[in-house]
């Protein structure tokens, strides 16, 4: 679940499998379920960021055409391997559909990307979906920018900051979830749950 960052695309393809260890068996998690249920039955989605495809699996397992996306060549093996998913293997400003999605799913793959690149890929996301769209996104909370103590490169948002940054890419945000967990550094977290539409 990367961007284009190589020391982050570094330690996910020599963790993937630690990665993947952390997955939570094969079926829908609640919040993955609720997207589904916004997105309509069979609408197409865009995994963005899809990691070892524990849930792009999961969403094609449950009638849905799955377009799987991530940065780090294990990963997408992993994926492969594991689920028989062909991930494309691109950084995330490689997006150029149009009208393409009903929903787009990016779950804890933006805070890779640096600030000053993310409103150009929400408006590429924006134009990726059909009218109505739904997306989900999921960042940790916090201000700022860093590197955590494997080396991977985090933006952290607040609420404000990421509902407007939504908002001015043409989104409308309509639910939001927040939790604390812990991540593939050991450390736990909190983050934040959006869901939007176009």
């Amino acid at each position: 679940m990367v961007g284009s960052d190589d020391e982050t695309r570094a330690v996910y393809d020599a963790r993937a499998a630690d990665y993947a260890k952390m997955g939570r068996g094969t079926g829908l998690e609640p919040i993955e379920q609720a997207f589904l249920d916004r997105v309509g039955p069979g609408g197409r989605i865009l995994d963005f960021g899809c990691g070892p495809g524990r849930t792009a699996a999961a969403m094609r397992d449950a009638g849905h055409p799955v377009d799987a996306l991530d940065a780090s060549p294990e990963m997408a093996k992993l994926a492969k391997d594991k689920f028989g998913l062909v991930v494309t293997v691109a950084p995330f400003d490689s997006l150029t559909a149009k009208a393409l999605y009903d929903g787009v799913w990016a779950s804890f793959s933006l805070l890779h990307v640096p600030k000053a690149d993310l409103p150009p890929l929400l408006t590429a996301i924006y134009h990726a979906l059909k009218p109505g769209g739904q997306l989900h996104v999921s960042v940790k909370l916090g201000t700022g920018e860093a590197r955590d103590s494997i080396g991977r490169f985090y933006a952290y948002y607040t609420d404000a900051e990421l509902t407007a940054l939504l908002e001015a890419a043409g989104f409308t945000v309509t639910e939001r979830d927040f939790g604390t967990s812990p991540g593939l550094s050991g450390d736990r977290a909190p983050w934040i749950a959006l869901a939007a539409h176009a």
